[in-house]
């Protein structure tokens, strides 16, 4: 696996994102400009996460929520700045496209534990902790087992899973799901605007599985 994990999987992953823009090019401009026409200019989202070994990078996604803010000069809530287009990219995971540079780059994988928010960092337990020994991805065993649908600790159980079995089989396997999910959109969300609830920690600590 340590083979697969730092010398073949790193070459296929930016040779397979290559490929990916180039075939997903006129879906990444069209997307593009119906996002800057929605978005006043702005179609990307860039947010700082945790890679591999908590490394933080910067993600880049289509932004699929607006800018709008109270009388305060505060955001307003995520489900109220999710618009339909937003909406309609996520259900497709148009979205992700962007990352396709984030791969390129060498932060991400096209195939690995989604990368979340720096503030959850402090929250995971020891196993759950694992999912950052090796790089984020677009994609992941979680994802194409039910993705949104799944509660946070049955998604870490799947990262971690992961992590203990990656191979090119396991990571070919999880490429033909995804591609499976995103057309049928199973397992998106487990509500109706498309909002995961922020993972606020574990109880008990899960034991080292």
């Amino acid at each position: 696996m340590a083979v697969y994990k730092n010398i073949f999987k790193p070459i296929c992953d930016v040779i397979s994102a290559i490929i990916a823009f180039v075939i997903l090019s006129p879906i990444f401009i069209l997307v593009m400009i119906v996002l800057m026409i929605s978005n006043q200019g702005k179609p990307f989202f860039l947010q700082e996460r945790p890679g591999r070994h908590e490394k933080i990078f910067k993600i880049i996604k289509f932004k699929t929520m607006n800018d709008k803010k109270d009388g305060h000069g505060i955001l307003l809530p995520p489900e109220a700045r999710l618009t339909k287009t937003g909406l309609f990219i996520r259900k497709y995971s148009l979205d992700e496209i962007p990352q396709l540079f984030n791969v390129i780059k060498g932060d991400m994988s096209v195939v690995g534990p989604r990368p979340l928010l720096i503030r959850y960092l402090p929250r995971y337990n020891d196993f759950q902790k694992q999912r950052h020994d090796v790089k984020p991805g677009i994609t992941g065993w979680a994802q194409v087992n039910g993705r949104n649908a799944l509660s946070w600790e049955n998604k870490f159980e799947f990262d971690v899973h992961y992590v203990h079995n990656m191979s090119f089989l396991f990571d070919l396997k999880i490429l033909l799901l995804t591609v499976k999910k995103v057309f049928k959109s199973e397992g998106i969300y487990d509500n109706d605007n498309g909002i995961v609830p922020d993972f606020q920690g574990t109880e008990k600590p899960n034991e080292t599985k």
